[in-house]
């Protein structure tokens, strides 16, 4: 009797431990992971932070208020095709649709949390016998004792966060190229220009060099280079009034609308300013990126399906309930005096071969590859804002230097003319100069736009978005 007794009472006691033991298992390393995550990125950004601020102001960074990426570059026209790129680029609505497909999927899901009825009405006909009709009314519901299914429907949640990160990531990336494109056209337009002044002043060279060549003041040789340079110039200029095209078809390509007409819209030539999002430090941190929000809501997301895994091996109870009801008619069995039961079951699962533990194994495994997948994203971010803060000063030193080159070149090339009228010079030392002169210009327009782009890199990298979050 007394054997009887202490068994039920040890297979209780082995039952609490096992329970206890697997939501042991089952919840503290995943938390460690998100932890680990959170810690890592509040330490870095700090550290970044400190670190670039303290650079700004060894560089004299003015203060600007930027809270959004479209703050950079204030130009109504151009906020009016980020809107329309917003709502209509076809890339753009795909992150759209997949947001909701995750909303769908979270519906799914949660939908076990929730009691299941079923109905059924059959009618059988036999011969030499009355028909009989039969319905049935169930009611079934799984106990969500271990908080299994709670788990999946959180797991959901993040997958729906971290689907909303990567929209805005998509948001704010195409932003961002339709402010690339807008600064594209503005530079291809200016290439135009220089290579149309390249070739006035080629062509007026080429005339007074004909001129002279006529008389007999001049060599054919002078003559060749002269068409030489002409000729070349053509070819660049129509290479750069094709890719200005191309530039304009890719702005309204971004937008997600083709009306097969030229830019309705009139880009200056001129660089609009671009404000420099350093001076946004202050506010910004890494944790802002939706990079690493999607990252990071990915390794919760694991987390939680590990839990549901190791506790999938516990077991589960159900209950349900039952109304029937049996006539000779079909207006008779429609529940007019049916016949009701209740089951409740306890299952657990026994012997699987390994099947379950090598689950929660499996999805253990993933929280830490999520981990690792974060810890990447993190250190490309800090990269990232690292070399687009070191670009902005080596460029602002390139454009001042060019600045100084492009005054130079222009003196010279003003001198190397009148020597040439004088006859001081040769042909070939005037084109040289000429030549040098609008190269400089070029390459300082380059130098000018791959700046004011790298501006628009370096606040992607800083978190600024679309949106503006507090």
């Amino acid at each position: 009797m007394q054997l009887m007794m202490v068994k039920p009472a040890l297979r209780k006691a082995m039952l609490a431990l096992m329970v206890t033991s697997l939501l042991g298992c089952s919840s503290v390393d995943n938390v460690n992971y998100a932890d680990r995550a959170s810690q890592a990125e509040a330490n870095t950004s700090q550290r970044l932070i400190e670190q670039l601020l303290l650079a700004s102001k060894t560089q004299d960074v003015p203060t600007q208020s930027i809270a959004r990426l479209t703050d950079l570059v204030n130009v109504p026209e151009l906020q009016s095709f980020i809107s329309a790129a917003l709502q209509n680029n076809p890339s753009l609505q795909q992150s759209v649709v997949a947001l909701k497909m995750a909303y769908a999927q979270h519906g799914i899901t949660s939908a076990s949390r929730l009691p299941s009825v079923d109905a059924s009405f059959s009618g059988t006909s036999t011969e030499d016998s009355d028909d009989s009709y039969t319905t049935d009314i169930t009611v079934s519901w799984e106990l969500d004792l271990w908080q299994k299914i709670a788990d999946s429907s959180n797991a959901a949640l993040k997958d729906i966060a971290s689907t909303q990160a990567s929209l805005q990531s998509a948001q704010d990336l195409v932003a961002a190229n339709v402010m690339r494109s807008w600064l594209d056209i503005s530079l291809k337009q200016q290439l135009v220009a220089i290579e149309t002044q390249r070739l006035t002043v080629l062509d007026n060279n080429k005339a007074l060099i004909l001129a002279r060549y006529r008389v007999g003041l001049g060599s054919l040789e002078d003559l060749d280079n002269a068409n030489t340079s002409v000729a070349s110039t053509q070819a660049t200029l129509a290479d750069y009034q094709q890719q200005l095209a191309q530039s304009k078809r890719d702005l309204t390509l971004l937008t997600g609308q083709w009306t097969g007409n030229d830019l309705a819209v009139n880009i200056t030539a001129e660089f609009p300013a671009v404000l420099n999002p350093i001076s946004s430090l202050g506010q910004q941190n890494l944790s802002q990126r939706p990079d690493i929000k999607t990252a990071f809501y990915n390794i919760e997301a694991e987390a939680l399906r590990t839990d549901a895994a190791y506790k999938a091996m516990l077991p589960s109870i159900s209950l349900s309930a039952s109304l029937t009801d049996m006539a000779q008619s079909p207006t008779d069995a429609l529940l007019t005096g049916p016949l009701w039961s209740v089951l409740g079951q306890l299952s657990a699962p026994l012997f699987q071969g390994g099947k379950l533990s090598s689950q929660a194994e499996l999805a253990q495994l993933t929280t830490e590859q999520r981990y690792w997948v974060y810890q990447e994203t993190l250190l490309n971010a800090v990269n990232e804002v690292e070399n687009t803060v070191g670009q902005e000063y080596s460029l602002a030193k390139q454009q001042q230097h060019l600045i100084e080159a492009q005054l130079s070149a222009e003196r010279s090339f003003v001198s190397y003319e009148q020597k040439y009228r004088q006859g001081l010079v040769d042909i070939f030392d005037l084109l040289t100069v000429q030549q040098q002169t609008f190269d400089v210009e070029a390459q300082l327009a380059n130098t000018i736009y791959n700046r004011l782009i790298n501006r628009i890199d370096l606040g992607l990298a800083l978190g600024l978005g679309v949106l503006h979050e507090a």
